[in-house]
């Protein structure tokens, strides 16, 4: 059976047996792995802590007949640690990395493989907040999924905006005609700053009020669950997790 090279980041990890595990993994060429890690929770394990969640590595796979197996793992990125003493960045990665298993095969691309190691090491630095972090992720890898939400035209008939109403069920703003009744209703900083989240305008998302941050994070969250085929259970998690805003 052949061997074959990837740079990885992994999303999840399984105990099997008393010293292996099971590494879910996202690639930057072959979509999503599931591949066996051999020995990796004995302590003498050469590259154990290359592949615990949030990890980068280039890694050597051996192809099987059911799961490959890991043979090599050199770290390309070790945002774990930086990741994991902070509360809010480690529970915006638990649902980056979950949105990302989500992804349909098809779906698991090179460009979904950057964004989410550029996502990941954004959160290690502390660059910006870790809500918005993961509010413009999702956005983003929805958007290469082919789930765009319309943020400018209506998302149902095309009107040009501006409009007010969002509904995660038509794929984003909608016009007045197109609005079923009791839709959320957004005030203009609100879609400014779902914009600039898209748009990675960082500037602009940092100088957000809390009251337009929160409202965009409840609009993007229910966006999110609505088009992947189970809710995001790590949400729930997220620090300050919001609930979706209506004016």
């Amino acid at each position: 059976m052949p061997t074959y090279r990837d740079e990885i980041v992994v999303l999840r990890t399984h105990k099997l047996g008393e010293a292996d595990r099971i590494v879910t993994m996202l690639s930057r060429r072959h979509g999503k792995l599931r591949a066996v890690a051999k020995g990796v929770r004995r302590t003498s394990s050469r590259f154990g802590a290359r592949l615990e969640p949030f990890m980068v590595a280039d890694v050597q796979l051996y192809q099987g007949r059911s799961l490959d197996i890991v043979q090599q793992a050199e770290s390309l990125g070790s945002y774990g640690a930086d990741i994991a003493v902070h509360y809010d960045r480690y529970t915006a990665a638990h649902a980056m990395v979950e949105a990302a298993d989500r992804l349909n095969e098809a779906e698991a691309t090179p460009q979904q493989y950057l964004l989410l190691v550029g996502g990941l090491r954004a959160l290690s630095r502390g660059e910006h907040a870790a809500r918005s972090v993961l509010d413009s992720y999702l956005l983003r890898a929805m958007a290469l999924s082919g789930w765009a939400p319309g943020l400018s035209e209506c998302a149902r008939c095309g009107r040009a905006g501006p409009h007010d109403t969002f509904v995660a069920q038509q794929g984003g703003l909608v016009c007045g005609d197109c609005a079923p009744t009791g839709a959320a209703r957004i005030d203009p900083a609100t879609v400014s700053l779902l914009q600039s989240l898209m748009a990675g305008e960082w500037d602009a998302v940092d100088a957000a009020t809390p009251r337009s941050t929160a409202a965009a994070s409840g609009l993007i969250a229910a966006y999110a669950q609505w088009h992947l085929e189970r809710g995001i259970r790590s949400l729930s998690h997220v620090s300050g997790a919001p609930q979706e805003g209506v004016r």
